[in-house]
């Protein structure tokens, strides 16, 4: 009786595992409750502020963008950065990037994708989409080694999409957001341009990716209005979806605003930027409306906390470590509860104790030893159940030990029916 409920119940829990893990394709964010909250970060450290934000006025599983470099590429820090953004229910946005020079960033290698493809495919993520945003705003000649070429970057899609897509269909790949304001001059390119020579040197490149990365930023000087319509504005990623349509591509794709947001003064009215409670009402402004889309999934922010130039003019964050008054103010929109799709996936080390006790038709008390191999942190909210070869099988985490994070190992209760 032992041997044959033992063999069994492996079984089936393989069985658990095939059917969790083996779902190779990435969800559609907005097919589930979503809470499209977020914003941008330079540091990990970050995070417990992100979170606050984010998932405040009754909000949760919010979004952090974020970059990591070529140089950057430490497994174990960045597992322990997706554990913690796990704990906090925090949806991590990958952008990533080369090594940064003197006046701009390395061009992209093709010869680096496998390398990133390798870091990225060893990292556990923190919910089954795993969003990667391939390079930034390449019509600037500063992101490319310091030359523009469309083509190239078409190209360079292209394989990394394929390349990451092969080791993990999760992978829900987003192209680099573009500076949709910049003219056609000596280091830039506009928009309209360099995506007219990606599809003419590659019609189908857009086919290589799920979703469309946005910087809507409110120009002229990220100083204009919410209520700006067009490009260079709030809502540039209307204006570009349109341009994608004209220019033939037909895919339905989710809009991912990355980087927005509005430079402002400090509080020292002394650099022609907005004040700050201008740009707190920008800002509630384009979230309740402009923003308020049915096809935006995320709205990331620049940047949390930046204390330096350039950048400080669009930081949340004050130099004495207290917040601009936005940040405040954010915090008590309402937002939704985000419900992502995660992975639930054990292995049964081995069975402790078979289930013996009867109750209601069942046979209770089994203890197993387990391991959580996938996304989730089981915290006793829900029983884990499957029923096969005529079995219903229950493990209940946290009938002995609570929260099992994802690598650990514990032990479970488990029960099932009486063997027909």
């Amino acid at each position: 009786m032992l041997k044959k409920i033992i063999r069994v119940f492996t079984i089936t829990v393989i069985l658990i595992l095939i059917s969790s893990t083996n779902i190779k394709a990435a969800e559609n964010p907005l097919s589930v409750p979503n809470n499209s909250f977020g914003i941008h970060i330079l540091d990990e450290n970050d995070l417990e502020d992100a979170a606050k934000l984010v998932n405040s006025g009754g909000g949760d599983w919010g979004y952090v963008t974020f970059v990591i470099r070529s140089d950057e590429r430490d497994s174990k820090r960045w597992q322990k950065v997706f554990d913690k953004m796990r704990r906090l229910h925090l949806i991590p946005i990958v952008r990533i990037a080369t090594k940064q020079m003197e006046d701009g960033w390395e061009k992209p290698s093709f010869d680096e994708i496998d390398g990133w493809v390798s870091f990225l495919s060893s990292l556990n993520w923190v919910v089954k989409n795993r969003y990667v945003v391939i390079g930034n705003e390449p019509n600037h000649a500063k992101e490319w080694g310091g030359e523009i070429n469309p083509e190239e970057y078409a190209d360079y899609l292209e394989v990394f999409s394929n390349k990451l897509k092969s080791q993990n269909q999760d992978f829900f790949i987003l192209p680099a957001g573009f500076d949709a304001s910049a003219p056609n001059a000596k280091d830039t390119m506009s928009e309209t341009e360099f995506l007219t020579k990606m599809i003419s040197h590659n019609p189908d490149v857009f086919n290589n990716v799920d979703g469309w990365a946005s910087h809507s930023y409110p120009n002229p000087n990220f100083s204009g209005s919410q209520d700006d319509v067009g490009r260079g504005t709030v809502l540039t990623f209307e204006w570009e979806l349109k341009l994608l349509e004209k220019m033939g591509v037909s895919k339905k794709l989710p809009i991912f605003i990355t980087e927005t947001g509005w430079a402002h003064d400090m509080e020292s009215n002394s650099n022609g930027y907005k004040d700050t409670k201008s740009t707190t009402d920008n800002l509630k402004g384009a979230f309740e409306l402009a923003w308020n889309d049915e096809r935006v999934v995320a709205v990331t922010p620049f940047i949390l906390n930046y204390q330096t130039p350039p950048f400080d003019i669009f930081s949340w964050k004050k130099k004495d470590g207290s917040f601009y008054e936005f940040y405040y103010e954010m915090q008590k929109l309402p937002k939704k509860q985000g419900k992502p799709v995660q992975v639930v996936s054990i292995d049964v080390l081995s069975i402790i104790f078979p289930p013996i006790f009867p109750s209601n038709g069942r046979l209770e008390g089994g203890i197993a030893l387990i391991k959580n191999k996938g996304q989730t942190i089981w915290n006793g909210d829900e029983k884990i159940r499957s029923s096969k070869f005529n079995l219903d099988i229950e493990l209940e985490p946290k009938t002995i030990f609570s929260d099992i994070e994802p690598g650990e190992t514990s032990v479970a209760v488990f029960s099932t029916e009486f063997a027909k």
